[in-house]
């Protein structure tokens, strides 16, 4: 019997999408992921970047589909893939000229070194390619906006800042904060997937899969001192904090706020999403991040009990 947790979020998914059919389990379950695997064209994996265990038992469970057609594995890396110089460095907060794109420069992604964030993972999955089994790996970045789903409907840094910014009573920043990443609003990343899914639907389409298959996603980038400028400033307008001055804390300072917080807020991410552009015809269409940050905080500040209901609507 699955545990009541997953039975409630299972409830809610079925209650906004009868037509699903429910499994129970976790990544750790690994036999239940490949048989299922085996009854499906298109495995989409948002679950988890680095779950290798998982990862390779729906890989092998595509394969072993007795369809005649290839079975398509979509899956859902990170952005801190291309952070390994400033985590070699062990430098934070700093600026880098550095851009990486996911058409030309696909070769530079593909030989990430070993080490980096995410990159074993990523490898399995390339190197499972093949004629029975095709592969697409999506990269998002910062995420933000509000979710549709009937479960989680946060992402993290952003309104992980707004926060820990409101539990401080402060802003702040990583180091200079001149590292920079870029953004996506959650609507125009799940239309990415959406683009890939439809190319899977239709036997690969004009997509490209395996070594080429890697799919950024942005729509512009941000520095993380104009993010956390930005966090203050719309907490200090909604009355949450005493002031919109933004103090500079070391990588230790952020690493015990959130898990990884001195990468997360202090690393550099610089790369610009072309291949969905102009294989799939996708295009970002919502508004930037610097829009969604009053509602950002707002949003938190009613989470942490700050403000009713009514008011974190108005300040949104």
């Amino acid at each position: 019997m699955a545990p009541k947790i997953l039975l409630d979020k299972g409830a809610q998914i079925a209650s906004q999408y009868s037509r699903v059919r429910l499994v129970y389990g976790d990544l750790d379950d690994t036999e239940l992921l490949e048989q299922e695997a085996t009854k499906v064209d298109i495995v989409m994996n948002c679950a988890n970047s680095d779950h290798e265990a998982a990862i390779k038992a729906l890989l092998k469970g595509l394969r072993a589909r007795e369809a005649g057609q290839p079975g398509f594995y979509i899956h859902t890396s990170g952005c801190t893939l291309l952070s390994s110089p400033d985590l070699d460095r062990k430098t934070f907060g700093e600026a880098s000229t550095k851009i990486y794109d996911d058409w030309e420069g696909i070769g530079e992604i593909t030989s990430i070194p070993e080490h980096a964030p995410h990159r074993s993972a990523d490898k399995i999955i390339i190197d499972s390619h093949g004629p029975d089994l095709k592969t697409a790996i999506v990269l998002p970045p910062i995420i933000y906006g509000q979710g549709r789903g009937p479960n989680n409907q946060r992402s993290n840094q952003v309104p992980d800042m707004a926060r820990c910014t409101l539990e401080r009573k402060s802003g702040f920043q990583v180091g200079a904060g001149k590292n920079s990443m870029p953004t996506v609003h959650v609507y125009d990343l799940s239309d990415c997937y959406l683009k890939v899914v439809e190319t899977a639907v239709q036997g690969g389409g004009k997509a490209t899969w395996g070594k080429e298959g890697y799919y950024f996603t942005e729509n512009g980038e941000h520095a993380w001192g104009h993010i956390a400028k930005a966090v203050t400033t719309a907490a200090h307008k909604q009355g949450l904090i005493p002031s919109d001055e933004v103090a500079t804390i070391a990588e230790k300072v952020a690493d015990g706020m959130i898990p990884r917080g001195a990468v997360l807020w202090g690393a550099n991410t610089r790369y610009r999403a072309l291949r969905a552009r102009k294989l799939l015809d996708w295009s970002p269409k919502e508004k930037s991040l610097d829009h969604y940050i009053p509602e950002a905080v707002s949003i938190e500040a009613k989470n942490l009990g700050l403000v009713t209901g009514h008011a974190a609507k108005v300040a949104g």
